[in-house]
């Protein structure tokens, strides 16, 4: 091995990067405020005044003051760069959506799969208590053996006692 060169046992040094660093959750969690907001009434409100007053000001005040002549070249910039930056955050909160839905959906089937099983189980538990208690003599039938058995043995009593007195 060279002199100066590292070998693959030796761990990296950390490089500085200038790249900037951020939390995908948090980024995530805020773009799908911003999508919710986004859809709201009190968004389109706020956003009307906003063009109407920015309107207003450009249109009647004095012109000294006016920062933005008639065809408003600067709020048809910042309304494109609005929604230029609203979109993929609006596509951002729905793929988040979206991968929280098959989650979703995949808990949902494994409990539809267990609720199934249990429920085959049970009713297999269930058809084996019928057939056992099938072959369990009921009360009825036991009440009517002793009855059969009991005017035999009348019968028979009966029958010697006949004999016994002849």
């Amino acid at each position: 091995m060279m002199a100066g060169n590292k070998g693959l046992d030796t761990p990296r040094t950390a490089r500085r990067s200038f790249r900037p660093s951020y939390d995908p959750e948090t980024f995530g969690r805020l773009s799908e405020r911003f999508a919710r907001f986004l859809g709201t009434a009190r968004f389109l409100v706020y956003m009307s005044i906003f063009v109407a007053l920015w309107a207003g000001w450009n249109s009647l005040a004095p012109e000294r003051l006016r920062f933005d002549s008639y065809p408003f070249i600067f709020l048809t910039l910042i309304l494109s760069l609005q929604a230029s930056y609203a979109a993929p955050l609006i596509l951002l909160a729905q793929n988040r959506q979206a991968d929280r839905d098959r989650v979703q959906y995949q808990e949902d089937r494994t409990r539809d799969e267990r609720n199934i099983a249990d429920t085959e189980y049970l009713t297999r538990e269930l058809a084996s208590l019928r057939t056992a208690i099938s072959e369990v003599a009921t009360r009825d039938y036991v009440r009517g053996e002793i009855q059969e058995a009991l005017e035999e043995i009348l019968s028979e009593l009966r029958g010697k006692s006949e004999t016994d007195s002849n």
